[in-house]
């Protein structure tokens, strides 16, 4: 006789579970512990009185799918049930196929729970007995599982067999596993980065800018060429630039030197309407008619004596980048 029992299969939410094993893919294990019979009734059995209470044990073997999930199957002697008043006794073992899903209560611990199919070999042995029956059926399960170290853990658990040959059988004992094969990946451990600093040097920029007689105006043409200088103002935070005006021998001391600062005024207001950087970082004078770079007895030379010198001293810039150290 078979009885058919819907079951619905224990499932635990640990997608998002740390687990507390190892990273370790393959296990063996055996457990040992007692088998219950219930549900005898008169289709297996004319005589009523059985040792319902046995000892049973088993093997196992099991892949760690993910650290949540795995799959496991097993063998199980689930004991031999003598009758009290007559001679023979029901031997009953089985041969199970199961899922197991795990959750992480604590670092070492795991509460588990798997489902799925077993076949048994459920033998009547003796004069009086009957009902030799083997087949497929459901069963599911629970338990507790220590990790003491990440090779070895221990296993508190119970686990149910519907229809075996008749009778519901179940078993609750303890286990111990063996784990071996870590598929976890060897990670390289994380670079290390230092600063490397390199350190350029920008050369002096010079340029001299010419004037009209008695004039304070820059021309467009000269504006455009004040082009380097807004860049390395720009660029550079600790760049400075002095403008110093000058002039022919024209008129007196007095007037020539006024001209002279307006001509730099002039030149630094450009920069600075370009660059749009800090006064203090361009640096004006006026020195008149007191450092010619010509004789002003010619019509020449004066005209290279009207001029505004725009100097940008040389600057080291340090470059810091990170690279790996060694």
């Amino acid at each position: 006789m078979k009885k058919i029992i819907l079951m619905i299969p224990l499932a635990l939410a640990v997608s998002n579970s740390v687990h507390a094993s190892s990273d370790n893919t393959w296990y063996v294990g055996a457990r040992a512990g007692a088998s219950f019979l219930t549900n005898m009734d008169d289709a297996v059995t004319s005589v009523t009185q059985i040792e319902d209470t046995n000892f049973a044990g088993g093997v196992f073997a099991g892949y760690q799918v993910t650290s949540w999930f795995a799959l496991e199957t097993g063998y199980t002697h689930l004991g031999n049930a003598k009758l009290n008043n007559r001679q023979g006794s029901y031997e009953s073992q089985v041969a199970d196929v199961v899922t197991k899903f795990s959750f992480s209560a604590t670092s070492h611990l795991d509460v588990y729970a798997k489902a799925g199919a077993f076949y048994y070999d459920w033998n009547a042995i003796g004069s009086g007995v009957d009902s030799n029956d083997n087949g497929w059926a459901p069963t599911a399960g629970a338990g507790l599982e220590y990790f003491i170290n990440k090779n070895l853990s221990a296993r508190l658990e119970y686990q149910y067999y519907n229809d075996v040959g008749g009778p519901d059988i179940q078993f609750a004992g303890l286990g111990f596993a063996y784990h071996w094969g870590n598929s976890t990946p060897n990670i390289a451990p994380k670079p290390v980065y230092v600063d490397q600093v390199t350190v350029t040097t920008l050369e002096v920029l010079k340029l001299s800018v010419p004037f009209d007689f008695d004039s304070s105006t820059i021309t467009k043409t000269d504006t455009d060429k004040l082009t380097p200088f807004e860049l390395r103002l720009k660029e550079q935070g600790a760049t400075k630039v002095y403008v110093i005006g000058h002039t022919d021998d024209k008129g007196s001391e007095t007037y020539n030197q006024n001209l002279s600062l307006k001509r730099a005024q002039s030149v630094a207001d450009a920069l600075r309407q370009h660059a749009s950087i800090d006064d203090t970082r361009i640096i004006v004078e006026g020195r008149g008619e007191l450092e010619p770079v010509a004789s002003n007895n010619t019509k020449e030379g004066r005209a290279q004596n009207r001029r505004v010198d725009i100097i940008s001293p040389s600057i080291d810039v340090e470059t810091v980048t990170q690279v790996i150290a060694e």
